[in-house]
């Protein structure tokens, strides 16, 4: 995934949202994604884990 493309993100309790990606940062363990959600205009983190099913809270918009 890449800057400005649409993701839909994992949050606790509720459906996934749509979201803008703002940021990517790569590490050993996975990649780090600042989005751009409704409630969150200026972007929030998400860490997708390298590995891990569970651990993957972004995706690409359908």
């Amino acid at each position: 995934m890449k800057v400005n493309q649409q993701v839909t993100v994992k949050t606790d309790g509720g459906p996934r949202r749509v979201g803008t990606v703002l940021a990517v940062e790569e590490f050993n363990e996975g990649t780090m994604y600042l989005i751009a959600l409704e409630d969150y205009p200026l972007g929030i983190w998400f860490f997708n884990e390298t590995g891990h099913e569970d651990g993957v809270f972004v995706q690409p918009h359908p």
